[in-house]
């Protein structure tokens, strides 16, 4: 067969491989929001949910998976800079290093479970933290940190090696050379990378499950002391998230309307991945024209 068939045959193949690809994920992405968004109003946004009775909602749930988010970023988002700035700028070749890359390499590909069971030993019997955000927190900290490491390290790798010898010509020092001109223009990837991996952690629920608990506390918004167990901001209190909330009602639910709210909350959650994913191109590419005048 000539060279420019099997070209064209080769690229009708990729494309048809392509394709079914799109209508498998959009048919799954479509199903599920033509079953859930006619549930989606503001009270089921909003009201706490119900086990016995029809009519609840998912607003703890959805309050839980923010806040839990939040603190999870807060601290993996840190270690992830500063894991990533040594990795790319000082960290020398030898055998050290190779064993932290191929370390993070293996916690990358760790199924979900196998950190939520880890938490569970670790944050919730060992260090007595209990079914608790801070434990579910710290779990998704060890289930995001090795992708947020990698995405650091491989965003300062792509910086040019001319920007550090400008910088370094201009007298500035290893560190401010880094500061000031390496993590500025590698920041549209770094927030990519960060934005997508929030999208990751927020649908996260296997892990959660042996962390976070799979009960939620009824919450009243008008207490912001965080040492009371009825308090929003309450880092030591059993969370329910949104994933794990489905999760549950499809597997014990018995409230009457359990198929109207589990479809809603995946419609819920399926949107908000996507606006993670949306927001995360958007605002990178807004950066990266700032950064570069394009």
């Amino acid at each position: 067969m000539a060279p420019k068939k099997v070209d064209k045959l080769a690229t009708v193949v990729l494309y048809t491989i392509a394709g079914v690809i799109i209508v498998i994920l959009a048919s799954l992405l479509g199903y599920i929001l033509v079953q859930g968004v006619p549930h989606i109003s503001w009270h089921f946004l909003t009201s706490p949910a119900k086990s016995f009775e029809a009519g609840g909602g998912i607003g703890i749930q959805l309050f839980n998976s923010f806040y839990l988010l939040l603190l999870s970023m807060l601290i993996s988002v840190p270690l992830a800079l500063g894991a990533g700035i040594y990795l790319a700028e000082y960290a020398k070749k030898n055998w050290l290093t190779d064993v932290i890359r191929t370390a993070i390499e293996i916690l990358s590909s760790l199924p979900s479970v196998v950190v939520g069971l880890f938490g569970f030993l670790v944050f919730v019997l060992q260090f007595q933290f209990g079914f608790s955000i801070l434990s579910g927190a710290l779990a998704l900290t060890m289930f995001n940190l090795p992708l947020l490491t990698r995405n650091v390290e491989d965003s300062l790798r792509q910086v040019s090696f001319m920007q550090r010898e400008a910088g370094l010509a201009l007298g500035l020092s290893r560190w401010e050379t880094v500061i000031h001109v390496v993590i500025p223009e590698a920041l549209p990837g770094i927030i990519t990378g960060m934005i997508l991996g929030a999208g990751r952690v927020f649908g996260e629920a296997a892990a959660l499950i042996y962390t976070a608990g799979q009960s939620a506390p009824a919450l009243d918004f008008t207490n912001w002391n965080p040492l009371n167990i009825a308090s929003p901001l309450n880092p030591f209190r059993p969370a329910e998230t949104l994933a794990v909330h489905i999760w549950k009602i499809n597997s014990e639910g018995i409230q009457p309307d359990a198929a109207a709210v589990s479809a809603g909350a995946s419609a819920v959650l399926i949107i908000a991945v996507l606006l993670f994913n949306l927001v995360a191109r958007y605002v990178g590419n807004r950066i990266y024209k700032k950064m570069t005048a394009a």
